[in-house]
């Protein structure tokens, strides 16, 4: 049976990419996909929230221009979801063309606001009177060239032979070494099992009052736990009110980091849990958390012990 996995489309995009890239981790339980292409990581989170798809596919995070602010609005916007597998992408862009069309012949370039980001120093140098249009996607920009609609676009090498381009440069990346980050959600459901090299997300508000996010950042440094992301985003209710994203190392069926959380829902006015599943990249936290569960246990047994009236 065929499952269906909604993305940025179309076809020849980076997300696109990604979501081959997962589908052989196992995360959509078996090889035969139907891509569903969408216009926007909001539209791909809605179709797992609708029914229409069984899982979603979008960009979290990009190592140049940071987080990927649809995606964590999108994941903000309602319960029901929850991340499941992440995969890393290496980026880099091709540009190309209609055929026939020249370097001195571009006057207008689209790609997607992130990939601008990585290709804006290649148009100051090459093509510096061409102006930007955004693309709802990089692959979208692409269209638009075969379209007519622009001369130029920046995407994925796949995008030019899916549209009928012709590339004029290749492996186009200000900052070498680009990554963008790409996670799989689906329906809420239990967590992806305990790995030992894992990540957990929530997303919460807190009471606008002095001292509510540090007193709440501090249920994790009190038992150990380590923050590897933080971000805020408006909660689009009231000017000042904000959504605070964060990325925990570790699993929800680790216990200090499940007591924090435990402690962190007594602090909010909403707690939203994201998942827990396995990490592409270590970070560096696996042996510390290793002897924090050992600690941890050791001072269970000293209170099972003392309620048992042994030493």
């Amino acid at each position: 049976m065929s499952t269906t996995v909604a993305y940025l489309g179309p076809a020849g995009t980076f997300t696109e990419a990604a979501l081959l890239k997962l589908r052989s981790t196992g995360v959509f339980g078996t090889s035969e996909i139907t891509p569903l292409a969408v216009s926007s990581p909001a539209l791909a989170l809605d179709a797992v929230r609708s029914g229409e798809a069984a899982f979603a596919c979008v960009a979290i995070e990009n190592s140049v221009d940071g987080p990927v602010t649809p995606t964590f609005d999108a994941l903000s916007a309602g319960e029901g979801v929850q991340i499941y597998r992440e995969v890393d992408l290496d980026i880099a862009f091709s540009i190309m063309v209609r055929p026939g069309t020249t370097l001195e012949d571009i006057k207008t370039l689209a790609t997607h606001p992130v990939g601008y980001q990585q290709v804006k120093g290649w148009m100051a140098e090459n093509i510096p009177a061409a102006e930007y249009r955004s693309a709802s996607s990089n692959a979208a920009g692409a269209e638009a060239v075969a379209e007519g609609r622009v001369d130029a676009a920046a995407a994925p090498e796949r995008a030019a032979a899916l549209f009928g381009l012709e590339t004029i440069a290749d492996n186009i990346a200000d900052f070498s070494g680009a990554t963008t980050r790409f996670v799989a959600v689906g329906p809420r459901g239990v967590p992806t099992p305990r790995t030992g090299n894992d990540r957990t997300s929530v997303v919460f508000s807190l009471p606008n009052e002095p001292g509510t996010l540090v007193n709440a950042l501090t249920e994790f440094a009190q038992r150990g736990v380590d923050l590897s992301r933080i971000e805020s985003r408006p909660t689009r209710r009231k000017l000042g009110s904000y959504n605070f994203h964060i990325d925990l190392i570790g699993h929800i069926d680790d216990t200090p980091l499940a007591e924090a959380l435990r402690a962190l829902w007594l602090r909010t006015e909403d707690l939203v849990f994201l998942g827990s599943w396995p990490a592409e990249t270590g970070e560096g936290g696996e042996d510390k958390l290793a002897a924090d569960l050992a600690r941890l246990e050791q001072a269970t047994q000293w209170v099972n012990n003392a309620r048992e009236g042994k030493e």
